[in-house]
């Protein structure tokens, strides 16, 4: 009782409260790496696990181009293009050497790991706020929540706008039923390296984000890319269903992606401040993502059984009117 007493009086809210913008902060640069992922996973289902190197890519060419001089918002976009040709090796794995969908992005994310070396010239830079002029950053988080949420907003409504046009609805025609696509005429394999693109320059808009909030990018920041951006989709999925159910169109999916992100780092930050061991965190992330995995499951099969139960039922009394009958 002593340890348990020691324990909760150790905890000290402000803690929690101290750390909360940089939480929503970091929820938000890794909810719009969810909308790129988005597209992949949800939209085209294609299991794309280049995330975890093109994330890293868009920080690595961030850093360079403003080392180099660059204005940051160039960097910004010069970072979305390289994620976009990451996208496009992935695509032609896929498509051209008929390589499966999770080899053709591990291989992709494989190579980007030396790509990015290669692009830094080291494992690390450091891009600090108080020498460059940067879109946002952790010095003033609360610019950078406005400047990360403005930039989301945009986001959301163009790619709103862009999967409502011929286009955008062939894609995902392509991921809910490829072989009535296929039927139909349509060039399965050019949609899908056309999604694999916008989804990983996305991707990479996001790494150039997070360089230049934490104010440096590393070879390993992409690292775990895709298990948190699964989990800002699948919380966002859950919470949105449970809110919106009939009414949870795409532009709500979209938004609830944004804030399943926001709603894993919050979640981050309380294992945090409970004072759990850094060392776990990955593992506290698996338990999180199989969590949130399993309800849609396990409330879909309890439906069911209910279903089941109540049609069993209204036969029962079916059989025992005809039985009072007869």
């Amino acid at each position: 009782m002593n340890f348990l007493l020691d324990y909760f009086t150790s905890l000290n809210p402000m803690n929690f409260l101290t750390a909360l913008p940089g939480n929503i902060a970091q929820g938000v640069i890794w909810g719009i790496m969810a909308l790129g992922l988005f597209i992949t996973f949800k939209l085209l289902n294609f299991a794309d696990l280049t995330v975890d190197g093109s994330f890293a890519t868009g920080g690595a060419v961030t850093a360079m181009m403003l080392l180099a001089g660059a204005p940051a918002w160039v960097a910004f976009l010069v970072a979305f293009a390289a994620g976009i040709l990451a996208g496009l090796v992935t695509g032609l794995l896929h498509t051209l050497l008929g390589i499966p969908d999770i080899l053709a992005g591990i291989l992709t994310q494989i190579a980007l790991f030396s790509i990015n070396i290669n692009i830094m010239g080291q494992a690390n830079r450091t891009i600090s706020a108080s020498k460059y002029t940067l879109m946002l950053s952790l010095r003033d988080v609360y610019t950078a929540i406005v400047v990360a949420l403005c930039i989301v907003a945009v986001l959301i409504a163009l790619m709103y706008w862009y999967f409502g046009t011929e286009q955008g609805s062939v894609i995902r025609a392509t991921g809910s039923n490829p072989k009535m696509a296929t039927a139909q005429g349509t060039n399965i394999g050019f949609y899908k390296i056309v999604a694999l693109a916008l989804s990983n320059g996305i991707v990479a808009m996001s790494g150039s984000m997070m360089s230049q909030y934490q104010g440096f990018a590393d070879i390993n920041m992409g690292r775990g890319a895709i298990v948190i951006g699964l989990a800002a989709i699948i919380i966002g999925q859950v919470l949105g269903e449970a809110i919106f159910r009939k009414h949870f169109n795409f532009i709500v999916r979209l938004i609830f992606v944004l804030v399943g992100g926001i709603i894993y780092y919050l979640v981050i930050g309380i294992i945090l401040w409970l004072k759990m061991p850094t060392d776990d965190l990955k593992l506290f992330t698996a338990v999180i993502v199989a969590i949130f995995l399993a309800v849609p499951y396990l409330r879909g099969k309890s439906k069911n059984s209910f279903k089941k139960l109540a049609k069993t039922n209204k036969k029962e009394s079916a059989a025992q009117e005809v039985e009072k009958d007869a």
